[in-house]
This record gives C-alpha cells, structure tokens and sequence, in this order.
C-alpha cells in the first residue's frame, strides 16, 4: 500500500473517531487529507470501502504486535497470552474499535456490515486457537464456548470497572484479563468433565468459510464424529440412564483417543464393542464411522 493511500485511511479513522462514521462526509476527507475526489476514487470506490480499509488496517497491525509478543517464547506461556490481550485491548481503545463497530453495525450497508461482523469472528477464532494453545487438544470441543465467556467476563468486568471510575483508567488492565483467565480455566475443566458444550468447533467453518487452515488432521476428524454421536444420543436415546451411560462411554473413548500418550487400543476396542450395543440406526451408523476412523488412527 503506497503512503498516501495509507495517508488518507489514517485521516479518515481520525475523522470517524471525532465526528463519527455517519457524520463525516468524503467532502470532509477529501480536505483533511489533501487529496482530489480523482484520487480518493482510485482508492476506494465509497466511503463504506474506506471504512472496511480502516478496520482490515487495524486488525493487520494488531495481529503484527500479537505476533511479536511470541517470537522465541512458548505459545503455552500464560503471561504471553495476557500480554496480547492486553495489546488487544489497549488498540481497540486507541482506536475506538466498539465505538466504531456499534455505528457500523446500525447503517444500511449489508457489505459493510458483513466485513465488520467478519472482523469480530476472526477474533474470536484467533482467541479460540490461542486457548488450543494453551488448554490442549483434548479441550478443544470445550473451547468455543470459553472463547465467548471469555471475552464476554472481561468486557463486562472492563465496562464495570470504566463506570465505577467515572470514565479513568483507575485499574490494571493485567489484573482483569488474569482475573478472567483464572476463572474461565476453571471453566475449561469443569465443562470438559461434565462433556457439556454448547457450540461446536466446527460451527467457526460456516463462520468463516473463506478462512484458510490446514486439512483438518485425523484427531480433527475424530471429534467431528464424537460430536455428532453426541447430538444424535440427545435426540434418540429415550432413558436418562441410558443417554449418561453412553455419554460416559463416549467422554472416556475421547480421552483416550486424544491424550498425549498412545491409546490403550484393547481398552478403545471395549468401548466400541458396547457402544455397538445401543440400537437406535441413527447411532450405529455414526459408531461404525467412528470404529473405521479409530481403525486407521492405529493404522489397521
């Protein structure tokens, strides 16, 4: 991007801070920046383009910063990760990012609208990859969830905080994301014992189904299928009793699957023998197609 297209979206994201997106025409972009309407359209052909420039702006130098904090460190490292969301935050403020969103979010542009909406989806599935980071594989169909309670705990603690103060930065913003993060780690292990989810993984491709990621790798496949027996047990196992018996089955053939030590494949072969058990057709076709996969993770 040349300099004086860089220019006029660092003008125009000034320009939106004080007047607001709605209030400031291009007439006034035009001046602030010092550039003819000929210019202005050979960058962007409207001013809701401007717009989506100056949020794809903001999200690359944030994902810049995040970056750096973990060169030569380990993604594990939970000072790191309070590090960037610490960045994250400090950014967002600097650039009135909610402000900015909430106008957007009322206009009429559906294309606006929709890149925006893009923006706060890809954050959280930055976030999402973050705790596979530092939870492990094992939570990952946990993940989401916490993803979204996350976010949703230190954004009300920070809003709280902000009213309690009269507006002043009178807290450490470090002492909130670590507050939030040591109580959404006990989430992470209380939901992955209980095997209680309430949005699945995989609902981050309809998301984002133009987000590029890698082929998704065998234990990937492995959960798809653990999920949808789980769904499937929900609507068409009838007997309490029998709908925690196989969920139990199933929270244990997880576990094994997906720990970092080899699976006990006598023990995973016991569990497929009794979950072939339960009639229900639906079902059956779902754990064959989980024994053929199991088959080919221990290379058979």
């Amino acid at each position: 991007m040349n300099s004086r297209k860089q220019h006029t979206i660092n003008v125009a994201h000034r320009l939106f801070i004080e007047k607001g997106y709605q209030a400031t025409s291009i007439q006034d972009i035009l001046e602030s920046s010092e550039i003819s309407k000929g210019t202005f359209y050979n960058y962007f052909s409207s001013k809701s383009e401007l717009m989506i420039a100056i949020f794809n702006s903001m999200y690359e130098h944030l994902e810049k910063e995040r970056n750096e904090l973990l060169i030569g460190q380990s993604p594990k490292d939970t000072e790191i990760f309070i590090k960037q969301i610490e960045v994250q935050l400090i950014s967002n403020k600097k650039n009135n990012f909610f402000t900015l969103i909430e106008e957007v979010l009322v206009s009429n542009d559906l294309e606006l609208r929709r890149s925006i909406q893009r923006t706060k989806l890809l954050g959280i599935n930055w976030l999402y990859l973050r705790f596979i980071d530092l939870f492990g594989e094992e939570k990952k169909p946990y993940l989401l969830d916490c993803t979204i309670l996350f976010e949703g705990m230190l954004h009300h603690l920070m809003h709280t905080c902000f009213v309690i103060n009269q507006g002043r930065d009178g807290y450490q913003v470090s002492n909130l994301i670590r507050y939030s993060f040591n109580r959404i780690s006990s989430i992470v292990q209380d939901v992955s014992i209980q095997g209680e989810q309430l949005f699945y993984p995989e609902l981050l491709k309809q998301w984002l189904p133009d987000y590029k990621e890698e082929p998704l790798t065998l234990q990937e496949e492995l959960l798809l299928i653990i999920h949808s027996l789980k769904r499937t047990a929900q609507k068409h196992i009838q007997s309490e009793n029998d709908t925690l018996k196989f969920f139990e089955l199933i929270n244990f053939l997880e576990q094994e699957l997906l720990q970092e030590q080899p699976p006990r494949e006598f023990i995973v072969e016991s569990v497929l023998t009794t979950l072939h058990s339960y009639p229900h057709p639906k079902l059956l076709h779902s754990i064959k197609k989980l024994s053929n996969l199991i088959e080919t993770h221990f290379g058979k």
